[in-house]
């Protein structure tokens, strides 16, 4: 056998691989909004739809998926599982990992307090929603099964009510949304944030949610603000009443709402006991806050703090210190930290896959909607059924005139498969009809038998005609949707928790500063050390004491309560106030500034301004011979910052900087011995901080403004000599028989 010719390989080109793939290493510019389009949109749609934004059935994917798994586990009736079980189980419809799943569950679980109608029924730890370090324990140890008033969310869910789809792997069916008997939307809360939109809804009260809906149904034009109250957090705590504000809320879906958490006080152990917060914070951050506050030297009025949450519920106690008015001191709490809260709304639902931002009163006609879609469906599959029964019953009353010739019929055809074509030919039924008969047991051919299937079936026109005629009148519809509605509040509605609170207007004036004012005097370093002594300290104290090689550049007499801003060499100024340092002593060293106010690396202050109104200027000497005048109250802030940038031009070295409350006269000298006498009143103030300034100072070529002090009368013989008329201005030389040796800078 000749030997087989091996096919001829095409020539590969010598060199580079790119050669042979087409393309290979080639850049394609391609347009950035197709990209988008391409890649981006379609993810960020899916994280809208199919995620983070909840449905008019008040439900997000995850939740539906989870609950709906239960229910087919039969969770609704039978007794608690392992939470891994029904994890694992949903895991067929939710293709996402356990733990995600898993804490899916611990927020719709009674336990966790996070719902004020939670919907799994949970034994074992799952956490508080109001503690960030209390955490569930893994889901082989509880137990879950769910609530009863599940039941209100799958009524009907059987009879057709609600569309099904195929899950992720087309191996079962899952509901689309669930056909729930009262807005769940409302009622429980739900927060989600997608791509470029989130949403936020806030809870309300089941019975107020009901009435409301009912109202609707009744009268369209119904006030929703008499029935639906204000919101009811699971937490409990206060509602700030704002009727303006829950108007809007009401109206556009959008707003806020403060929450202020309930107290205590406990005269016998002199104590505060807070019992419920806000639900956007937790225990642990107001923990911190006070903590933070007393550090600061802003609450002095709390001895020890202490967490004693236990099975009984939430309770953060605060010891006060003798003499503490307790309702003083939690007013100061709720300005300063956020045992009072706002919750701001974004009632933002897809409807019929589509994101909306609606109102209250959008959101239940959409539901109602919704939920007279499920009714009528659920009343077609009814009808459909009773008229099939009907139909059998029909072919059964003609069979049940003859009994006789029937029993002839079966008992003359000789095959089995013949018994049905025979019946239907012998008394001109269909073929549905002919089977029910062939079915009938021979105890059923009797009279009582046959007036029951005669007396059924007049029952049965009836109930059909009632069905028809109820799908037929959209009052009738809405009747069902409130006697559902009724009976959901009679069963399942509960007192609020969030109680309402009516703000009075001296709640609303400002806090007062209850920090203890008194003469102080305060001294600042060339080194950047701080101290401030009270009066009897210093008449007391001896010497200053300092590091090595420093000196006092400030003295200042001042009170307990001024505002104090430090100037750095980076251009920024450092904010604080007296009250923020301890009392000390000449015999201490003082407060390092940069370190207490946290300068950063290579920084360093070089200038104390002490303020109480923010009245007059800060002006600020160049070495090149110019000056800018900024007045002190830009430097002031509504807020409580700590740190400006941009307090000074810093392109320039700083020759001086001085503090004045009104307009002044300066003695200026040049490196080169020339002395020039200014009044700032001839610099314009300029309205920003890091303006370059104006020169006011002519200079020499290498020669820089050395130094600028506040000039004093009989400084020098022949002031005239060196007062400049107008700027800038050289200055003049010092004559030797002007120098007695008194003039230092």
């Amino acid at each position: 056998m000749a030997p087989r010719k091996q096919k001829k390989e095409p020539k590969r080109p010598a060199g580079n691989l790119s050669a042979v793939i087409e393309n290979a290493g080639v850049m394609v510019e391609q347009p950035i909004a197709s990209t988008l389009e391409k890649n981006y949109m379609p993810y960020a749609m899916s994280v809208i739809v199919s995620r983070a934004i909840p449905e008019i059935d008040g439900l997000k994917p995850s939740h539906r998926k989870l609950l709906y798994t239960m229910y087919t586990m039969k969770l609704l009736t039978g007794p608690r599982t392992k939470s891994a079980n029904v994890v694992g189980q949903t895991m067929k419809l939710n293709p996402h990992g356990d733990q995600a799943i898993y804490e899916t569950m611990v927020r719709l679980a009674r336990g966790c307090e996070a719902l004020l109608h939670p919907y799994v029924d949970s034994k074992g730890n799952f956490g508080k929603a109001y503690s960030r370090d209390m955490a569930y324990a893994a889901s082989r140890y509880t137990e879950v099964k769910l609530d009863p008033i599940c039941e209100e969310l799958f009524a009907g869910i059987d009879k057709n009510a609600v569309d099904f789809v195929p899950n992720y792997d087309n191996t079962l069916q899952e509901p689309t949304l669930l056909p729930v008997r009262f807005p769940s939307i409302l009622v429980n809360s739900n927060m989600g944030i997608a791509v470029g939109m989130a949403s936020n809804i806030c809870s309300f009260n089941l019975g107020e949610v009901c009435d409301t809906t009912i109202a609707l149904l009744r009268h369209p034009n119904h006030d929703i603000l008499s029935t639906l109250k204000a919101p009811d957090f699971p937490g409990g705590g206060y509602i700030l009443y704002n009727e303006t504000e829950l108007r809007r809320i009401y109206d556009t879906g959008r707003g806020s709402v403060r929450i202020r958490a309930r107290y205590a006080y406990d005269s016998s152990g002199n104590c505060i006991d807070i019992t419920e917060i806000p639900p956007t914070t937790t225990i642990e951050a107001i923990m911190d806050k006070i903590a933070d506050l007393s550090k600061g030297g802003k609450i002095r009025e709390i001895s020890e703090m202490r967490d004693e949450t236990a099975l009984t519920g939430l309770k953060l106690t605060l010891d006060l210190k003798r003499g503490t008015d307790p309702e003083k001191l939690m007013q100061k709490l709720f300005r300063l930290t956020p045992l009072e809260d706002a919750f701001s709304c974004n009632f933002n639902v897809l409807i019929h896959g589509m994101p909306r931002v609606c109102g209250i009163r959008e959101l239940i006609q959409e539901w109602t909607a919704f939920r007279s879609e499920c009714v009528q469906r659920r009343i077609r599959f009814d009808l459909q059924k009773k008229k099939e029964k009907l139909h059998l019953l029909q072919g059964l009353g003609k069979i049940l005139l003859d009994i006789d010739k029937a029993i002839r019929i079966v008992r003359e055809t000789e095959e089995e498969r013949e018994v049905v074509p025979n019946l239907m030919i012998g008394f001109g039924i269909d073929e549905p009809q002919a089977e029910y008969v062939a079915e009938i047991r021979l105890r059923h051919l009797n009279r009582e038998y046959i007036l029951n299937r005669i007396n059924e079936t007049d029952q049965l026109e009836k109930d059909i005609a009632e069905m028809e005629a109820t799908l037929a009148d959209p009052k009738k519809i809405r009747a069902i949707l409130i006697q559902e509605l009724q009976e959901v509040s009679k069963k399942y509605a509960k007192p609020r928790r969030t109680l309402l609170y009516y703000p009075t207007a001296e709640e609303n004036a400002p806090l007062e500063d209850d920090t203890p004012d008194y003469p102080v005097t305060l001294f600042f370093t060339q080194e950047g050390y701080f101290k401030k002594i009270t009066p009897q300290s210093l008449r007391m104290s001896g010497e200053q004491k300092l590091k090595e090689g420093d000196i006092v550049a400030q003295a200042i007499e001042a009170s307990n309560n001024t505002d104090l801003l430090f100037f750095s060499n980076k251009g920024k100024v450092y904010k604080g106030r007296a009250s923020d340092f301890d009392d000390t002593k000449a015999s201490a060293m003082g407060d390092y500034i940069p370190a207490k106010l946290g300068f950063e690396e290579g920084e360093s202050a070089i200038y104390m301004a002490v303020t109480k109104d923010f009245k007059g200027y800060m002006v600020f000497f160049f070495q090149n011979g110019k000056a800018s005048k900024i007045e002190l109250s830009t430097y002031e802030t509504k807020t409580n910052r700590k740190k400006l940038l941009g307090a000074y031009y810093d392109g320039v070295p700083l020759a001086a900087i001085k503090q004045i409350e009104e307009d002044q006269e300066f003695l200026l000298k040049s490196s080169n011995g020339r002395l020039l006498l200014i009044h700032t009143g001839m610099i314009a103030p300029k309205a920003s901080r890091t303006a370059q300034g104006i020169s006011i100072m002519t200079l020499k070529k290498d020669a820089v403004l050395e130094s600028a002090v506040p000039y004093e009368e009989n400084m020098l013989p022949n002031s005239h000599r060196y007062r400049a008329k107008s700027i800038p201005a050289a200055g003049a030389f010092l004559r030797p028989e002007e120098n007695q040796g008194q003039l230092t800078f």
